[in-house]
């Protein structure tokens, strides 16, 4: 690999930048500001922008085999095509709670959406509401886990059996034995970042079976080993980066969000709030698994 380098692309100045992803079939990437409730899109080969308007707060977007995402809003998940720029309900999650709402999440290798919920202004004796959730393309739904207080960075090993998902407020990153059509099974410990400084936000797998986590609080990202060990941590530009994925033809470049000012945390340099590439890592990134893949 060549020698690494971040740059910012774009001039956009998002309050909590989030959930960047790749579409190989348009070659294009996406990406949120979800207090806002902006949808991005953004063409490196061309420079063409779009910027499309969606109910906040946003919790997440993934691609569909069409030219469409879904959507994770704050009870819903909802498809939105970009041609005609309409919002289609999908499902409701079981819970209504004002200080719940769905966020990060990620489709696996069968076409589902996984994504999990962020429980707010909650009482250290209060149960924790929501989980993790995983949308079928025909719009059934079912939870598979409870006892998540922020849930960050679902993402997949190369062979799609293990799950791996953060509790930022845990400072713990789990991991799953994973199949489309059970339960999750053998919850266990796979990295935790209290003694790195933060919690692990946004998160994604790489094509050596590396995950690399976004390490919001303290401007970096670190890459994890498939046995969970700490064999690397990047620098970047921002003081809150938020999440990651790879994109571009080869899937080499890493596409990182960023916080301006979001409700808990804000930025100090004038760069916040932006997007940034990242060139020169050691591997590239895996295809991005689309919502309804299976034909």
């Amino acid at each position: 690999m060549s020698e690494m380098h971040t740059i910012r692309i774009g001039d956009s100045l998002d309050r909590l930048g989030e959930s960047p992803c790749w579409d190989a079939r348009t070659q294009a990437l996406a990406w949120i500001d979800a207090l806002a409730g902006t949808l991005h899109r953004w063409w490196p080969a061309t420079g063409q922008r779009e910027a499309h308007s969606l109910p906040a707060p946003v919790g997440s977007v993934a691609p569909c085999r069409d030219d469409a995402v879904v959507v994770a809003l704050q009870h819903r998940f909802a498809r939105y095509d970009f041609g005609t720029r309409q919002l289609t309900t999908l499902a409701h999650i079981d819970s209504e709670h004002p200080d719940l709402r769905l966020n990060d999440g990620k489709c696996d290798a069968w076409g589902n959406f996984i994504a999990g919920t962020l429980h707010y202004n909650r009482a250290a004796d209060a149960p924790l509401l929501g989980g993790l959730y995983r949308l079928r393309p025909d719009a059934r739904l079912e939870q598979l886990a409870e006892g998540f207080a922020l849930t960050n960075g679902p993402c997949f090993s190369p062979d799609g059996q293990t799950l791996y998902v953060a509790d930022s407020t845990a400072r713990t990153i789990w991991a799953f034995d994973y199949h489309p059509e059970r339960p999750l099974a053998r919850r266990r410990v796979f990295a935790q970042t209290e003694a790195l400084g933060s919690g692990p936000d946004g998160a994604t797998v790489d094509a050596e079976g590396h995950l690399w986590a976004v390490l919001v609080r303290t401007g970096e990202l670190a890459r994890f080993a498939p046995d969970g060990r700490l064999e690397r941590r990047v620098a970047l530009p921002a003081t809150h980066p938020t999440s990651l994925c790879f994109g571009g033809p080869q899937l080499a470049t890493a596409y990182v969000t960023s916080i301006s000012r979001s409700v808990h945390l804000a930025g100090t340099r004038p760069q916040d709030g932006g997007l940034f590439a990242v060139d020169g890592l050691p591997a590239p990134g895996l295809p991005t698994c689309t919502f309804g893949q299976p034909d």
